[in-house]
Parts: C-alpha cells; sequence; structure tokens
C-alpha cells in the first residue's frame, strides 16, 4: 500500500465534483471575464463542447483537465469557498 495515490474530490455545487488532482485552476468570474482572452477562451472552449455548465448564475471556472480531456466547470460557488474546501 506504500507510494498509493490517494484522490479527494472537489464538490463544485450542482451535484458535482472534480478530482483535486485534475484542477488546473480556479478563476473568479468576475475579475477574469474582463479579459478579451478570458471571453476568447471560454466563448472557444463552449464551441468544443468543453464547458459543463452549472444552473445558477456561475461565480467560478474551474479548469480541469484528465484523461487528456480539458473541461471548464462553471460553478455558483466563489473561487474562495472553493479553495477552503481544497484544504
Amino acid at each position: 500500500m506504500e507510494n498509493e495515490e490517494v484522490s479527494m474530490y472537489l464538490s463544485i455545487g450542482n451535484d458535482m465534483a472534480v478530482r483535486d488532482g485534475s484542477i488546473i485552476g480556479i478563476f473568479d468570474l468576475d475579475n477574469t471575464s474582463t479579459s478579451k482572452r478570458t471571453r476568447e477562451f471560454l466563448a472557444k472552449s463552449e464551441e468544443n463542447g468543453q464547458v459543463v455548465p452549472c444552473d445558477e448564475l456561475p461565480k467560478a471556472f474551474l479548469l480541469t483537465s484528465e484523461y487528456g480531456f480539458h473541461r471548464v466547470h462553471l460553478t455558483a460557488l466563489s473561487p474562495a469557498t472553493l479553495e477552503k474546501r481544497l484544504k
């Protein structure tokens, strides 16, 4: 059992969870959506079917990569709440 990796999961609301090791970043939508590049990135991700929506008004998005697939998870939780849950 030595050197066995234990995966933890982060609940991101909307009955969704992501593996903590797959998270590339957690981003505040209010602060990042003012950037043209971020808006282009989110639009392109949506065109490619990589966006996982949430039912409520999103406050943040998580960029994940797992098994060669990149996903953008929208969440109504604040980035601060998500970061606290990771600790």
